[in-house]
């Protein structure tokens, strides 16, 4: 009997969470970044050193992706709890190396939070693979449920991790080994969570503030100015390989890392998603609030009414998890689920949206995009149909959600596109 499944689709789940088509291979790459700055060698305390210590990052990447037909194999993933001691075993539908099969698929990136670790949204990985996508979900060092260090690493690094992953991802799909011509590095999305939120926002050109770059309990003497708005080397970051951007309760401008200005840098259409009760990145004054002040660009904003800042991200919480932490202080299942929303119903909504966002910006999908033309109010929409089942023209329901099935949601867009 599978345990801890990451791939469980509701009866009730929106059309487009269904797994596609293609069978799912998945496998683990090791990359190294050279000559990164050593964000847990200085001192904050002491005076700013002439050179600043650098090491070689190492950064691990798990990369679903899809393989030939009737592929079978290993199924299970091995990965720790939040605990960072306790690991468990995960059971998707991805063969663990297998061959892989087709050429050109997009590219998506995902970043998980602080801490968190690659399989943290794995259900979201292995579903969209099945569609047609090479996806690379990163381990970020620093940052890991096993390697949680100084909050500053997390700050200054995230962004330079995900383009990192993005150039080396570039030389595997150009050589001649295995993924050879099987994805387009060109034609790459990122979806971050958390702070892989915050991330995937710099990424997109959002610099942040002049007072985020001097906090104390930030990144030590200024090294986070490398990705301040309107400075030289954040003006050079984004990178125009990256079309589009999911931002899943991104932190930030809650602590004061963005402002108006900073966010009229985004470059590129981004999806935020947010629970309105999330208690860490806020939503009217946070992700909400990114959103209204992002550029003048079609991003839209999907929200879980009463969801908090688990919404629609992690994979449910393992069985394992169910216990209370006395080194931790909570029990560590609250990681992974939310006091009102089912995890499997966020998750299955979230594969939807996130289907026909990827669709329309990376695949050029028209159809997809009526997924996205919908009454800003979930339960405002009406069921109209005729005795046959056709859909009268008064008929404003949710696309792809089945009858008294979107609820609680609102999806608002704050532009055309220019």
């Amino acid at each position: 009997m599978a345990d801890n499944l990451i791939d469980t689709q509701l009866p009730n789940a929106p059309e487009l969470a269904a797994y596609g088509d293609l069978n799912v291979g998945v496998r683990q790459i090791e990359m190294v970044n050279p000559g990164q700055i050593d964000i847990l060698s200085i001192d904050p305390e002491a005076d700013k050193p002439e050179t600043l210590p650098t090491y070689d990052r190492p950064l691990t990447v798990e990369l679903w992706y899809p393989a030939e037909s009737g592929v079978t194999g290993e199924t299970s993933m091995k990965a720790f709890l939040r605990d960072g001691t306790t690991e468990v075993t995960l059971t998707g539908r991805a063969v663990r190396d297998a061959a892989p099969a087709g050429e050109g698929y997009p590219l998506i990136l995902i970043s998980h939070g602080y801490p968190g670790n690659r399989f943290l949204m794995s259900h979201l990985a292995e579903n969209l693979a099945s569609k047609g996508y090479v996806v690379a979900s990163i381990d970020h060092t620093d940052s890991t449920y096993r390697t949680q260090a100084a909050f500053g690493s997390t700050l200054v690094n995230r962004s330079l991790d995900q383009l990192f992953v993005l150039e080396e991802l570039s030389q595997v799909a150009g050589d001649d080994g295995d993924f050879a011509g099987l994805f387009n590095a060109d034609n790459a999305g990122l979806i971050g969570y958390s702070m892989g939120g915050y991330g995937a926002i710099v990424t997109a050109g959002g610099g942040v503030t002049e007072a985020s770059v001097g906090y104390p309990w930030g990144a030590p003497h200024g090294t986070l100015g490398i990705h301040l708005a309107g400075s030289d080397t954040h003006n050079a970051l984004p990178d125009a390989r990256i079309k589009t951007a999911v931002a899943i309760g991104p932190w930030g401008m809650n602590t004061g890392f963005w402002n108006a200005e900073g966010l009229a840098g985004i470059q590129i259409p981004m999806l935020f998603i947010a629970g309105s009760e999330d208690e860490t990145s806020l939503y009217e004054e946070g992700v909400r609030a990114i959103w209204e002040n992002a550029s003048d660009l079609p991003h839209a904003l999907l929200t879980y009414i009463n969801g908090g800042h688990n919404t629609a991200a992690p994979i449910p919480a393992p069985k394992e998890s169910y216990y209370f932490s006395e080194d931790k202080g909570f029990n560590i299942s609250e990681h992974y689920s939310d006091p009102v929303w089912d995890t499997v119903r966020m998750n299955n909504i979230a594969q939807h949206f996130i289907t026909a966002w990827m669709d329309t910006q990376l695949k050029g999908d028209t159809e997809k995009a009526g997924h996205l033309d919908l009454v800003e109010d979930s339960n405002a929409g009406v069921w109209s149909a005729n005795d046959d089942g056709s859909l009268k023209e008064d008929h404003s329901y949710w696309k792809g959600f089945s009858q008294g099935s979107a609820k609680g949601l609102k999806y608002e867009v704050k532009s055309e596109a220019q």
